[in-house]
This record gives structure tokens, C-alpha cells and sequence, in this order.
């Protein structure tokens, strides 16, 4: 059974959230605080985290830069009241993989879940390992890396990071990047995939000093092999 923790204090939508996602068949942990919440994410064993953002104790932002500061990548869905371009790019750039602004309906949640869940699949043609240069990903173990050097990526990062290796060379539009990585319930525009592809460059090129992610002006993204600037 999957495994999901609820770090959520408020006293009506956590234990709502415990009843709606037992129903749904998974196992749900609901802690009510950020001390709590942090520890019980580090010892492991959960599937997904669905963080609340302002929690007792250590926030939501807080929690998730510490979880992937560990090295811990499952995948974390924010909640938050908060509602606004900043705001999600912050929950992002700690780590977190989803951003959901309250309120919300049971229909958009479960399809988020679900589609963190389910990231992750197969390589094209039956590859396990995709390749470009000395970037790699591979599919089957959700690794990447340069050469011997591997990356910590979250699973948004993954995803996105092998839509790209798919297609080395051509220009990826950022619309391509949404069907394939986002759910379709998603609403929000193109300009989240510009988030997202500023982390990955921090991750697979800046310490590196390539420039392998080249920016297509007025089409989206191309992967190319590895270059000195």
C-alpha cells in the first residue's frame, strides 16, 4: 500500500485529508506540526509528502530545503493559502515537486497525487540509460548524472531532464514540457517549465560551467552535448 505523510495543522483539512486519502486506499501518517512533520520525512518509507507551507514550528519551505539538503527526493506536494507567482516559485526552489493553493477540490489534489506518483516510467525504444555528451539519466533507478558525478534531482527535475534527453538536439517547446511532465488537471501557464529549467541548470550545468540547456528564443529548450562556455 502507498505510503503518503500529511503535514497539515489545520484542525478541519488535515483530518479531512486523512479520511479522503484513506479512502482512496493509501496509507496516510497526518502529523500537525513542522518538528514533527521534518522528522517523520527524514526516517523515510513514504511514497509522497504533502507539506503544508505555514505549520507550528519549522515551516514548509524550511522542511523541504532540509529534506533535500539529506538527500531525500520523494516527492513533495505543497499546500499553501498563499497564492502568487513568488510564492510558488519559493516552494519550488526548496525542492518541493507540486504547488496546490487552497482551497482545492478532492478531484485536482487526487490528480496530482497521483501524477507525482506515477513519474518515472520507461526510457523510448526500451533504453534504460538515456544519454547526451556525458549526461545521463536512467529511467529504471531515477539516476543522473555527469560522468561519475551524479546529480540529486527531484522528481520534477527527473522528468524533465529526460523529456530533454528524448529529443537531443531539437528544440523542446515549453507546452511539449507541460504535456509530458504536468498533470492535465495543471491550469497554470508556461511560465512555471521557466522555473523548473533555471533549477536544473544550477543542478546539470552550472557546476560544471557547460551550457548544455540552450535556450531556443521564442520556442522553449534544446539539450546539446556537453561545451565549454
Amino acid at each position: 500500500m502507498t505510503s503518503i505523510l500529511v503535514v497539515e495543522d489545520d484542525p478541519q483539512l488535515g483530518p479531512a485529508l486523512h479520511r479522503g486519502l484513506t479512502a482512496e486506499g493509501y496509507r496516510v501518517e497526518l502529523v500537525r506540526d513542522g518538528t514533527t512533520g521534518l522528522q517523520r520525512a527524514l526516517t523515510g518509507g513514504h511514497a509522497l509528502i504533502v507539506l503544508d507551507i505555514m505549520l507550528p514550528g519549522p515551516n514548509g519551505y524550511r522542511i523541504c530545503a532540509a529534506l533535500r539538503a539529506a538527500g531525500l527526493t520523494t516527492p513533495v506536494l505543497m499546500l499553501t493559502a498563499k497564492d502568487g507567482e513568488y510564492d510558488e516559485a519559493e516552494g519550488l526552489d526548496t525542492g518541493a515537486d507540486d504547488y496546490l493553493v487552497k482551497p482545492f477540490s478532492s478531484v485536482v489534489l487526487l490528480a496530482r497525487l497521483r501524477a507525482l506518483l506515477r513519474r518515472g516510467g520507461t526510457a523510448a525504444n526500451g533504453r534504460s540509460v538515456l544519454r547526451v555528451g556525458d549526461l545521463w539519466a536512467d529511467v529504471t533507478s531515477r539516476r543522473a548524472g555527469r560522468g561519475d558525478v551524479e546529480f540529486a534531482l527531484t522528481p520534477k527535475e527527473f522528468a524533465i531532464l529526460t523529456c530533454l534527453l528524448h529529443a537531443p538536439d531539437r528544440p523542446v517547446s515549453k507546452e511539449e514540457i507541460l504535456d509530458e511532465v504536468w498533470d492535465p488537471a495543471y491550469t497554470g501557464g508556461t511560465a512555471i517549465v521557466e522555473v523548473y529549467i533555471s533549477a536544473l541548470r544550477k543542478k546539470v550545468d552550472a557546476p560544471f560551467a557547460t551550457h548544455s540547456i540552450e535556450t531556443v528564443r521564442g520556442h522553449g529548450y534544446r539539450l546539446t552535448p556537453r561545451e565549454q562556455p
